[in-house]
């Protein structure tokens, strides 16, 4: 059985990277603030315990050999992989302060995530907040942003998505409106009806209608004589004033379906959702004062928002 790893087993695996990297016990020695004899006797050790010759050694150099450079792979990212930790533990000990810049959509930023910030603000008075409203899609390195939500996911190996909910779908119109042209009862009423439209500004299309009938799931064209891109709220406006149907997220409209200023319609067809993700890149080393915003905004959401 091999024994366990020990502070100076620990210690010959960092002079082991030190020299791999300066190709020189000499200088690893002057790095580590030892002599190269006591370099190279670590490495010997270690070489006698592995059972290989890690480097090829002349009198004035000395090189990886096959083995030897597989063990430095190995070795070099589980050292970072311990210093990770260190500075992970260091910082749970400490305030987490400084500025976290966030990208949200904006119905869902109005609606569900700025209201959600004062409170976090009283637990964290050191944490400041940048939130830009903006539904255009966006670069976390050029843009300088810390996180982001999105109703959809980028094709990005280098984000980390967890999901914050399922955003129910309703279709709505105002009493007025539906005292003029009556309200749908069935999807195929739709043809006659304005049906207000949002167009993705991304890719220019409008976005179809979702619906569920009968356990299958639809994607519903439709049309009407005005449309709206940009932000899902123009559209909510639209529909108060009697522009027509609207599709949106129950979120924003629950207070207007409360007041009677909306009406709900073609309940039977719902069932819909989309969902909502906070966005980050998949840094080995996330600031606390971003980590402290992603577990609270992970809680208030329910808590059970999954990496994917």
């Amino acid at each position: 059985m091999n024994r366990p790893y020990d502070a100076p087993m620990l210690g010959g695996i960092e002079l082991f990277c030190h020299s791999a990297e300066a190709e020189s016990f000499t200088l690893a020695a002057t790095r580590a603030g030892l002599t190269p004899a006591a370099v190279s006797r670590a490495v010997a050790r270690l070489e006698t315990r592995l059972g290989v010759r890690l480097f090829a050694r002349t009198t004035r150099q000395i090189r990886l050999t096959d083995d030897g450079r597989a063990y430095y792979t190995q070795c070099r990212d589980a050292l970072e992989r311990l210093r990770d930790a260190e500075r992970a533990i260091g910082e749970q000990q400490r305030v987490a302060r400084g500025v976290v810049r966030i990208s949200l959509p904006t119905p869902f930023g109005h609606h569900r995530v700025l209201p959600l910030l004062p409170r976090f603000r009283e637990r964290h008075p050191e944490v400041d907040i940048e939130a830009h409203l903006d539904n255009r899609n966006i670069d976390f390195t050029a843009d300088g942003y810390d996180l982001a939500v999105r109703g959809r996911t980028p094709p990005d190996s280098g984000l980390i998505a967890r999901k914050l909910i399922d955003a129910e779908l309703v279709v709505a119109a105002a009493p007025d409106y539906l005292r003029r042209r009556g309200a749908p009862t069935q999807l195929a009423d739709l043809e006659r009806h304005e049906a207000l439209q949002f167009v993705l500004p991304s890719t220019g299309q409008v976005i179809p209608w979702l619906f569920r009938d009968v356990g299958s799931d639809i994607e519903l064209a439709t049309a009407g004589g005005i449309a709206c891109s940009g932000d899902l709220l123009g559209m909510v406006t639209l529909a108060r004033h009697g522009g027509g149907l609207v599709q949106t997220y129950r979120f924003i409209i629950e207070d207007d379906l409360a007041a009677g200023r909306l009406v709900e319609v073609l309940q039977p067809y719902g069932g819909r959702s989309r969902p909502f993700s906070l966005l980050y890149p998949a840094n080995r080393h996330m600031p606390l004062r971003v980590r402290v915003l992603v577990d609270y905004l992970v809680d208030a959401f329910g808590g059970n928002a999954g990496a994917a």
